[in-house]
């Protein structure tokens, strides 16, 4: 059985005052991330009096271009831009049961195929609201959130740790290696000033698919319209391009839009590691300080660095030149040093890196579940709350 979209859920209508918000409260299309990635921070606020409301449980999912499936549920009040559409639920609907049926591929596919426009698609209000909705229960619609809610739990807390394991590994690299020359204007006499290609350099050792058939790969690359998560990583054997080696001393950017932090540390390798000709690959001079590459890689001030050099407009896919970045200064400290730091944010990077893995998995075991359960396909009558 199934039922319309507007049987369930209403658009808000509300307004909230601007002034009362804040770059954490206010949503707009920029700061939500795609692929069900959730919301980071606001760049800025609206320069305008009152805007969009939502309310704690709502279900925010930005109107332009559907294909990039960026959807939120609301764990607080605040306000969102005019292109983010506020779905609020009816007693006929459990909260959570609207954001998944929201969330549900088939959703975005529905948004993408009513919407209007080439450039820029937008999705209509009057055919969302006719898409079809299943019919359960509230006790069955619970029960279906809940299998699913428990896979996006650990996920985000996935995400919570390695945002806080990122933070720490760079805190300690500022104060260890940046901190202490503003303050005092010297280093160590043992410490030279130099630049990256004094410590790493960069692979271009090529995999050729047609030299090597049916050879199982570990293949990285970046995912389609996704421009801030880490690289997604399968085994396949139908790789049909050239690609870049990787090994256990590789560190990999992005090219693209360098500035948006797409670093990838190939740590758990199985098989044979690739990846696409879209990354920088950097691999340590010497091997033990592979770690220390990948700090300064990561740190604000090599952001910065290729924000500087990148080429392209702003309004096009932005590309920095690999030779470029060998050429960023940086502080050099003795051998003993960089092992010593090392040894502190290793182990923090594995973590991470385990993670995304996990992550990654644990999203596609979700994705593949959501669409089966809300079908009917998968039973939850046995299920315990």
């Amino acid at each position: 059985m199934e039922c319309k979209l507007s049987d369930v859920c209403t658009f808000r209508k509300g307004k909230v005052s601007v002034l009362g918000l804040s770059k954490k409260t206010y949503i707009s299309t920029e700061n939500m991330l795609p692929n069900k990635g959730g919301v980071t921070k606001a760049s800025s606020l609206p320069a305008v009096e009152m805007t969009q409301e939502y309310r704690k449980g709502d279900i925010l999912v930005s109107n332009i271009r559907p294909y990039f499936k960026k959807i939120w549920q609301a764990k607080y009040d605040g306000g969102c831009s005019n292109d983010v559409l506020v779905f609020q639920g009816n007693q006929n609907i459990d909260k959570d049961f609207l954001y998944y049926t929201l969330a549900n591929d088939e959703f975005f596919a529905y948004s993408m195929a009513t919407s209007k426009g080439t450039k820029m698609p937008r999705g209509d209000k009057v055919s969302i609201m006719q898409y079809q909705v299943p019919v359960f229960d509230i006790n069955t619609q619970k029960k279906i959130a809940n299998v699913l809610k428990v896979l996006d739990e650990k996920i985000e807390l996935n995400t919570m740790i390695n945002n806080n394991l990122g933070q720490q590994a760079q805190a300690i690299f500022k104060s260890w290696f940046v901190d202490f020359e503003l303050t005092s204007g010297v280093i160590p006499s043992n410490w030279k000033v130099s630049q990256l290609g004094s410590i790493t350099k960069i692979s271009t050792e090529v995999f050729s698919p047609v030299k090597n058939p049916n050879i199982e790969v570990e293949h990285y690359s970046i995912p389609a319209y996704d421009e801030k998560c880490y690289p997604i990583f399968e085994t396949s054997n139908d790789i049909k391009s050239n690609k870049y080696r990787l090994t256990s001393n590789s560190v990999m950017i992005s090219k693209l839009n360098p500035n948006t932090k797409r670093i990838w540390r190939p740590y758990c390798i199985s098989k044979n590691p690739i990846c696409s000709t879209e990354f920088i690959v950097y691999e340590a001079i010497n091997p033990l300080n592979r770690d220390f590459v990948y700090s300064i890689i990561d740190s604000t001030g090599f952001s910065t660095f290729l924000c500087l050099h990148t080429t392209g407009s702003t309004n096009s896919r932005q590309r920095v030149t690999p030779s470029i970045t060998l050429t960023y200064d940086i502080v050099v400290p003795d051998e003993k040093t960089i092992q010593a730091f090392c040894s502190i944010v290793s182990p923090m990077y594995d973590t991470i890196e385990n993670n995304i893995k996990e992550n990654q998995k644990l999203i596609k075991i979700r994705d593949k579940l959501l669409p089966k359960l809300m079908s009917g396909e998968l039973e939850v009558s046995n299920i315990g709350l």
